[in-house]
């Protein structure tokens, strides 16, 4: 079956490019702009959310939680660069008893000043255009900045909406204000942005739990990779599968790259977010906007009424290789405990089916098992003796249980390379999950007999890639563990003032 794919026509040839096309195409990163309505809300898409044991030294009693939003951000994207959407709710949420409804909410809102700094001009003073006034910017609400983006985080026990709010603050000084540092907008205004963006990561008191953690909010390097390029252009995949060349999962160029996104994290004690002897906990991430918005002639727009979800990411992927065309909206309005409406997508997944019709001469044959069992058991249940509740109510979020220890050295295919702390079982920034996802949906599970036999998927064994390389030491092993973001101008400082 391997080998009847290397002396394929060119009619093959380009099936085979279909095929990654039709399964990582969609992925288009992960989630970016993988919603119709989200294209004109780039704010508010989510683009990855991550659930993990904390694995910097010392840190093995906390979980970290990562939301991204903003996708495809280019450094060099100014003036007025990616600030988050201060009409906005961003929420990261936790499910510690399998009901698939929100136990812990974390919620986020933003605010942008600014600052109006002014300039002589020819004897008037004249608001200047740009982010900065000149001098650089080292500190949090730096002096030369002409804007300050700051956030404030309530934690709601209960329901989103109607149940317990209280005030996360900081453990120094015990404001309830955050700054979030500007955007990488060049080495010269900003000559050294680790050192910046490290006085961003504040201490906090987080009520309810008796260990302070951890938060920070601001611009990071995209941690996600996959091969886009190449995707579209569906003839021009190289290697699908390393079958065919053993190199083929570093076979291709990541085409986010040079892209930035916006990260909120947040470290939390473990024992704060679980819920008796379940050590399970759920979590998936969302946005929302006012229902209201009305145009103001002056400029801008007045927004008003309730808050409605548009945007909703757990498990990677699903709202771009599950979820049908038609329902995409749909499903990042919804919550989990309505997910039995999306069911068919997962028992009865067209994606495969697919796969098979383009590749089924050269031997890529779709699981023959319906319903789907190993596709509900990793997306809606989680698996058992692994990540699943005690008491679960089928539903799709990404699901850590927190008593499996971190790993002492990451396989970037988490569970099916044989680690148990990595994807599905929560999601590290290292774990590959295009990857993953393509291996799992033509039935890998199956090869481990979790959820169907190894005879349901006659190509369950392929090894199927983008050929797009990601694993841990592409991020940082340090909270907020997404590397510093591209500059907008790599120069240094010193080459910019002597004209070089």
């Amino acid at each position: 079956m391997l080998t009847s794919f290397k002396k394929r026509s060119p009619g093959i040839a380009l099936a085979v490019g279909a095929l990654i096309g039709l399964s990582a195409l969609p992925a288009m990163a992960s989630s970016h702009r993988e919603a119709p309505f989200l294209t004109k809300a780039p704010k508010v898409d989510a683009t990855d959310f991550y659930m993990f044991r904390s694995y910097e030294a010392n840190r093995a009693g906390f979980t970290t939680m990562i939301a991204n939003y903003i996708p495809l951000q280019d450094a060099y994207g100014g003036p007025n660069y990616f600030k988050m959407d201060e009409n906005a709710l961003y929420e990261i949420h936790l499910d510690n008893n399998g009901d698939a409804k929100e136990d812990i909410t974390f919620q986020f809102r933003f605010k942008t000043e600014n600052k109006d700094t002014k300039l002589n001009v020819g004897g008037k003073q004249v608001s200047i255009p740009l982010v900065i006034n000149g001098g650089a910017i080292a500190s949090p609400n730096a002096p030369g900045a002409n804007t300050r983006e700051t956030y404030e985080v309530t934690v709601v026990r209960g329901d989103r909406r109607t149940g317990t709010r209280q005030a996360v603050t900081n453990a120094a000084n015990g404001s309830t204000t955050f700054d979030k540092p500007l955007d990488n907008i060049g080495n010269k205004s900003i000559p050294n942005y680790d050192g910046y963006a490290a006085a961003h990561i504040y201490n906090v008191n987080i009520p309810g739990c008796g260990t302070p953690g951890r938060i920070f909010v601001g611009q990071r390097k995209d941690p996600f990779v996959v091969n886009l390029g190449e995707t579209f252009d569906l003839i021009n995949i190289k290697a699908p599968a390393t079958a065919f060349d053993p190199n083929a999962e570093r076979a291709a160029r990541d085409d986010l790259a040079n892209k930035n996104v916006t990260a909120l994290s947040v470290e939390v004690p473990t024992s704060c977010i679980t819920a008796g002897s379940e050590t399970v906990v759920g979590g998936w991430t969302t946005a929302s906007l006012r229902q209201g918005r009305l145009m103001d002639p002056a400029g801008g727009a007045k927004e008003g009424g309730a808050w409605t979800q548009v945007s909703r990411l757990g498990m990677p992927l699903v709202n771009e290789v599950v979820i049908g065309l038609k329902d995409k909206d749909k499903f990042n309005s919804s919550k989990p405990s309505g997910d039995a409406q999306f069911a068919d997508y997962v028992t009865n997944p067209t994606l495969p089916a697919l796969v098979e019709i383009l590749y089924g001469s050269a031997g890529a044959k779709a699981p023959t098992n319906f319903p789907r069992n190993d596709l509900v058991t990793a997306f809606l249940t989680g698996v058992q003796g692994l990540n699943r509740p005690a008491n679960v109510v089928p539903s799709e979020m990404l699901r850590l249980n927190t008593s499996i220890p971190v790993s002492a050295t990451q396989n970037r295919l988490g569970v099916i390379g044989l680690d148990n702390a990595g994807f599905p079982n929560g999601r590290r920034p290292g774990d590959d999950v295009v990857d993953i996802a393509l291996r799992v949906v033509m039935g890998r599970l199956c090869t481990l007999n979790l959820g169907c036999a190894p005879a349901d998927a006659p190509a369950g064994a392929l090894d199927f890639t983008d050929g797009a390389y990601l694993d841990a030491t592409f991020v940082n092993n340090t909270f907020p563990y997404l590397k510093s973001p591209i500059p907008g101008s790599p120069q240094s400082a010193a080459m910019q003032s002597s004209g070089q």
